[in-house]
């Protein structure tokens, strides 16, 4: 498995017997390839950076939970390859948390459009976030999904800033209900630079 990978095949995926097996061992390692991948913003918001690995290790999960074979094999590819990291961009899930169901509704209820309020800050220079275009991720009535999927996509210049690291380098949403922005931790930076080719 390489991370110059960018679309994700049949060939792969770990055999069933053989992900069943090893799954507890899989899953352990990648919730610490996930750890410096995971940025929290504000009270609600985290964005769970995507890899070519987050992408495999979900179509496999998926396969092995609802286990639909070819079939479902083919509708997970077209969900999830868009999300792999072309080689010039950051993609990220942003997820709104929140616990309590009446208080979840309430905000997303103020925060339709929240999706195109997002950004990335590179030495001053903004990056637009641009949100995955598969289904409108506000409603009409202007309610926010509380699961988003973000592409940043970086020019030469902006990807070389990225990877030197004596950058500042901040992620943020500026909407009038939720406005906060964060600094990328180092070990963040050095994880995220592997998705640039």
């Amino acid at each position: 498995m390489t991370k110059e990978k960018r679309q994700i095949e049949k060939e792969d995926l770990i055999p069933a017997d053989v992900y069943v097996n090893n799954r507890k061992q899989i899953r352990k390692e990648l919730f610490e390839f996930k750890k410096n991948r995971r940025v929290a913003l504000g009270p609600y918001a985290t964005f769970y950076f995507e890899s070519f690995e987050t992408m495999l290790a979900q179509v496999q999960e998926m396969l092995h939970i609802e286990k639909g074979g070819d079939e479902q094999l083919k509708d997970e590819l077209v969900a999830y390859n868009p999300m792999v990291p072309n080689g010039k961009e950051l993609t990220a899930t942003l997820m709104f948390e929140i616990d309590n169901p009446v208080s979840r509704a309430v905000f997303l209820g103020k925060v339709g459009g929240i999706e195109e309020k997002v950004f990335m800050k590179i030495d001053n220079e903004i990056i637009k976030g641009s949100s995955e275009e598969d289904v409108d991720r506000t409603s009409v009535e202007g309610k926010a999904s509380s699961v988003q999927f973000i592409h940043f996509k970086l020019n030469n210049d902006q990807i070389s800033k990225f990877k030197s690291s004596s950058m500042k380098i901040e992620l943020g949403i500026d909407h009038k209900e939720y406005s906060h922005t964060t600094k990328l931790t180092e070990d963040s930076v050095k994880s995220l630079s592997t998705d640039f080719s």
